[in-house]
């Protein structure tokens, strides 16, 4: 059985940065893709990037493009969020799921595991 165990939200300043980790276990990282989710305050969950069993990145969502780095290390079999340049917009809970895939889909239909959510908030 595949687990996801989130951590790292918090509150921070607008500018401020935060890393956001996901834990895995069950399956090790070379079998799964991992993604990052959002979900704001009376919004709809979106996609926010992705990283594939190969470890090949992706970034669905324009926004964070330059400003939010995914990442993994393969020994702890956890895969990290970096965000640096926060923005009041990027307040949201905040989620991994992943998939016995290798390759990386911006849809959240397509994932059969979740965590828990982790919040993270920006604001002064």
């Amino acid at each position: 059985q595949l687990q996801l165990v989130e951590s790292g939200g918090g509150l921070v300043q607008p500018g401020g940065s935060l890393r956001l980790s996901c834990a895995a276990s069950g399956f090790t990282l070379d079998y799964i893709s991992i993604s990052w989710f959002r979900q704001a305050p009376g919004k709809e969950r979106e996609g926010v990037s992705c990283i594939s069993s190969s470890g090949v990145r992706a970034y669905f969502a324009n926004s964070v493009k330059g400003r939010f780095t995914i990442s993994r290390d393969t020994a702890k079999n956890t895969v990290y969020l970096q965000m640096n340049n926060l923005e009041p917009e990027d307040t949201a809970l905040y989620y991994c799921a992943a998939e016995t895939r290798p390759y990386c889909v911006d849809d959240e239909d397509e994932y059969h595991y979740w965590g828990q959510g982790t919040q993270v908030t920006v604001s002064s």
